[in-house]
């Protein structure tokens, strides 16, 4: 069973920005954001990103036996978050070979323009039931390369 392919989203714009909330549960005691807590920022922006295209990860597994895992990260910390902060946390996709994608995300404060993080995501496909590396199916690489503007 394969899935549909989804949808472009009406703006077609290859940049995902999601607003996240900084909450205490993610930041140390003095009020300022644990590194870690941005690991979980850019995963749920990646997440809300396939969402928005229209890609259930949930369905991938149980239709194609496909998910997808962090094969590689560089990050750049610039400058702190703190309690409360309003951040935008943004997603492109800049890269989509046969078994692999790579992501150039950015952590933003609006309120003072100003760039927390930048990060480098590289993301392997696996398959589900063997846990090793697997093609994209082509429904979802020919999507990725839409937004790209690889059309070929």
């Amino acid at each position: 069973m394969t899935l549909p392919t989804p949808p472009l989203p009406d703006s077609q714009s290859p940049l995902f920005s999601l607003p996240i909330r900084v909450y205490w549960e993610d930041t140390d005691a003095g009020g300022v954001v644990y590194h870690a807590a941005y690991l979980c920022f850019l995963e749920r922006a990646r997440t809300e990103w396939l969402r928005a295209l229209g890609v259930s990860q949930q369905a991938l597994r149980e239709a194609e036996d496909v998910v997808f895992a962090v094969r590689g990260m560089l990050l750049d910390f610039l400058a702190p978050a703190r309690l409360d902060d309003a951040l935008d946390v943004e997603v492109r996709l800049i890269e989509a070979g046969r078994a692999s994608f790579t992501f150039a995300q950015r952590i933003l404060r609006p309120c003072d323009s100003r760039v927390l993080l930048e990060a480098e995501v590289r993301v392997a496909c696996l398959a589900a039931s063997a846990f090793r590396p697997r093609a994209l199916p082509d429904w979802l690489r020919a999507h990725f390369r839409i937004l790209m503007n690889e059309v070929s």
